[in-house]
């Protein structure tokens, strides 16, 4: 950046407060690029933003909820996933979305791309599919980590506490059926449950649960 741009203006969102909060912590390093101005979980952005950066935890697909907040915020979107299958990718692209970015890069080629897309790029992820997929994600924060669980097994629980099915979750996950089963019973091995309604009483226990929030960090 030359000293005479401003950081880009980035707004975070997604379902839970803490996967926002994680993402923020990831980006705090390169303010003087890109400055991190409001958190949002199921709340529409207030701030004015150059860009919206969602990250796809626990709504892989472009559809309902995502599809919505594309359509309703003049900001450029841009999906931050682990899924690049390119349908999924094609699907985001379709649905106006400016950028898909997988989980799998480091912050800096991270806060690059939110350049690119600030620039008028549209940017996705040159990282292969399977690999992507395939990646155990370590970066950022999610419900239940602190319990053990990783990412994937922390979002299928997630989705079993708002009530999906298993034909459901991989539906909206991009999983397959059996990886979904896998999930699920890795899942329920760390946390001691051994049935479904266990599981989405813990999980409710345990911050699994969407919540509304804001958290507004710059200017309006």
């Amino acid at each position: 950046m030359s000293g005479g741009e401003r950081p880009v203006r980035v707004a975070l969102m997604n379902d839970y407060e803490v996967v926002v909060a994680g993402l923020q912590k990831m980006l705090a390093p390169y303010a003087d690029r890109v400055r991190v101005v409001e958190l949002d979980s199921l709340l529409p952005v207030h701030s004015h933003v150059d860009v919206l950066l969602y990250d796809a935890f626990g709504r892989e697909r472009v559809t309902g909820p995502v599809e919505q907040v594309i359509a309703d915020t003049d900001s450029k979107v841009v999906i931050y996933t682990w899924h690049l299958d390119p349908e999924l990718v094609q699907e985001a692209l379709d649905k106006g979305a400016v950028g898909c970015l997988s989980k799998t890069i480091d912050a800096v080629d991270l806060v690059s791309a939110l350049e690119k897309v600030h620039g008028g790029s549209v940017v996705v992820s040159d990282t292969e599919p399977r690999v992507a997929l395939e990646a155990e994600i370590r970066a950022g924060d999610w419900p239940g980590r602190d319990h053990g669980l990783s990412a994937r097994e922390s979002e299928v629980l997630c989705l079993i506490a708002q009530g999906l099915s298993n034909q459901e979750i991989a539906d909206r996950a991009f999983l397959s059926i059996n990886s979904v089963k896998t999930y699920i019973r890795s899942a329920y091995r760390k946390i001691g449950v051994e049935r479904r309604t266990q599981a989405v009483l813990w999980a409710t226990r345990n911050g699994l649960v969407p919540s509304k929030a804001r958290l507004i960090l710059g200017d309006p």
